[in-house]
């Protein structure tokens, strides 16, 4: 009787454990996906604005202080 409360009580352990792990195992899934995801969309919003940023005309300013200076 002794052995048999004693290996419920271990089978119980486990299937309790395994269940806690496959929570925690989806759970650590689920934040990583997440954390890629906004990763990826933060970078392509940088990109996007650096091509913007690119995109707009050079102005040199060292152009318009010298024609100031020669004049």
């Amino acid at each position: 009787m002794l052995r048999t409360r004693l290996a419920w009580t271990t089978i119980g352990f486990a299937v309790s454990a395994a269940a806690i792990s496959q929570f925690v195992w989806k759970d650590l899934l689920v934040d990583r996906h997440t954390f890629s995801s906004e990763m990826r969309q933060k970078f392509d919003a940088l990109e996007q604005r650096v091509a913007n940023l690119e995109s707009v005309p050079y102005q040199n300013s060292n152009s318009i202080t010298n024609t100031e200076a020669e004049a």
